[in-house]
Formats: C-alpha cells, structure tokens, sequence
C-alpha cells in the first residue's frame, strides 16, 4: 500500500509599510501605506511511518518565527531584494529564504485579506522558459 500524501502548514501574521514608486505620483499606492499581511507556508510528502508526520510542526514554527522578525513593523522596501515588495515578489522572497530549512516545502502563500488580496508560490517550475 502506497504512503498517503498530505500537506500540513502553519501561518503567521505580521504587519508591514511600503511604497511603489514605480506607480504614477497620485497613485495611492506610490504613498508609504501599510498592511496586515497572512503568510502560509506549507510541507508536503508522505508521513514518516513512526511518529506519523511529514515534520515536526516545532520546526515549521521556528523557521517561520525567525522570519516574522525580519518581516514584522518594518518598512519592505528597505530589505534587501524586497526594493519592490509586490505580494509575487514577497512570496518568492519567503520562499527563498526557507527553501533551506525546510524539507518538503510545497507552498508559500501571502495574503492581505483586509483587501481579499493573496499570491501563492509553489517554487521554480521545471519547464519555465522565462529564465
């Protein structure tokens, strides 16, 4: 009998400033502005036969811990590779930076629901042809 696939994930929350300056001046977006921003990261895979996990949420918790720090009542724009924090550039960038850590990781999904916004990132697509 094959293993079942499932995925698990944990979210967090924090809140964050920027600007887009690549917008027209007027544009409200061009302003400094904030957001409450939902960040899901997600793991996929069979679970291990012994304990039955596909990993320790413990360790889910802390590698996104040590990112929320680094994310949370900061200014976006000023974090290195963030200069243009769209929700696509944000979720790439967290995915980036757990990519590491995290075994199995299937998912990253960054939401504003304050605004009913989100960009899932599931990783580098092997057959992109964008580059």
């Amino acid at each position: 009998m094959t293993a079942p696939t499932v995925e698990l994930s944990h979210a967090f929350g924090f809140d964050a400033a920027h600007s887009f300056e690549c917008f027209p001046d007027g544009h409200p977006n061009r302003r400094m502005h904030g957001h409450s921003f939902q960040v899901e990261v997600a793991v996929r895979g069979a679970p291990d036969p012994a304990p039955g996990f596909v990993m320790e949420f413990s360790q889910l918790e802390a590698a996104c811990g040590a990112l929320r720090s680094t994310l949370d009542h900061r200014v976006l724009n000023e974090i290195a590779g963030l200069e243009q924090p769209s929700l696509e550039r944000l979720s790439v960038w967290i995915w980036d930076r757990l990519a590491g850590s995290i075994e199995r990781l299937a998912r990253v999904t960054v939401r504003r629901d304050s605004r009913g916004q989100s960009c899932s990132y599931y990783g580098r697509v092997v057959n992109d042809r964008s580059g």
